[in-house]
């Protein structure tokens, strides 16, 4: 064992000798260990640029893919970010149209000063060809008193015409549209002393999108165009509420003039109604004596 042990140190010993005698020849001037070492050295060297070009490829390869995750991440990262802004964007546009439409609320409150004004989104329109009526957000929470012997108009932001309450409860309320054949309010031209006439809808004009024009008195003249109000007849709706305007007239027989008339306001349309009730003006008179007693 010691003798083996001996011999490997004797072999170690004599490589590093042999290591150090190369060296040292390799650095003596046109030594021949030195020209081996050049032509190892420039038979080594092509493989060896060829393994770091290999390696420059990879890495290459390697980065361009990394940079591609990220450009990606970031890309979507935008894409949510835009649609993030477009979304504020059209909430901030939709804000605006409601502010406007309040405006038009409180311009309604103006022009019918001894009415409460009561706004109500729309949540649907169930129609067909016998039957409509608009489902809109609104109950009897805010107050309003709703009997089925009563009833109250309905406008649009452009103070126009909609409809009537035909029921309410709680939480929703049931307008009956202005071209349903079930409809009928008294009007009159839009001028002073304007001519009376009746609104009603019409089954077979209601696809047209028009309601029917009676009670026109032969002296009467109609033209299209005339602009066509209430007349506050009746009580329930108030005066000077712009229905539509006169379409077409039939004077073929002068004991039954008609006409037809195209409302203002568009059911397809509508977003939001406001809901008009009359102050109940005898109560109030009455609160007011008992105070004053």
């Amino acid at each position: 064992m010691r003798k083996l042990f001996a011999k490997k140190w004797f072999i170690i010993g004599i490589v590093v000798l042999l290591l150090i005698a190369t060296v040292v020849l390799s650095l003596l001037p046109g030594s021949p260990v030195k020209q081996a070492f050049n032509i190892v050295s420039f038979i080594v060297s092509p493989v060896q640029s060829a393994f770091k070009k290999g390696g420059d490829v990879v890495s290459d390869f390697y980065v361009a893919i990394t940079d591609g995750i990220a450009i990606r991440n970031e890309n979507e990262e935008l894409r949510a970010q835009i649609a993030s802004l477009q979304y504020e964007l059209t909430q901030n546009e939709e804000a605006a149209i409601r502010y406007e439409e309040l405006k038009n609320a409180f311009h309604i409150k103006d022009t019918f000063s001894n009415y409460d004004i009561y706004g109500a989104s729309v949540l649907s329109r169930e129609a067909d060809e016998w039957f409509s009526v608009i489902r809109v957000r609104l109950g009897t929470t805010v107050g309003i008193n709703f009997e089925k012997t009563t009833s109250y108009a309905v406008v649009d932001v452009e103070m126009n015409l909609v409809g009537r309450v035909i029921e309410m409860n709680d939480s929703e309320t049931k307008i009956l549209p202005l071209r349903h054949e079930g409809f009928s309010v008294s009007c009159k031209v839009n001028e002073v002393n304007g001519a009376k006439v009746l609104v009603s809808g019409d089954a077979g004009l209601k696809k047209k999108g028009l309601c029917l024009v009676t009670g026109i008195d032969e002296n009467t003249i109609l033209e299209p165009g005339t602009m066509i109000v209430t007349s506050g007849e009746g009580g329930l709706f108030p005066e000077g509420i712009p229905v539509g305007v006169i379409e077409t007239v039939d004077y073929s027989n002068s004991l039954n003039i008609t006409a037809t008339l195209r409302p203002y306001s568009d059911i397809a349309e509508l977003s939001d109604v406001f809901v008009m009730v009359q102050y109940d003006t005898a109560s109030e008179q009455d609160e007011d004596i008992s105070k004053e007693n």
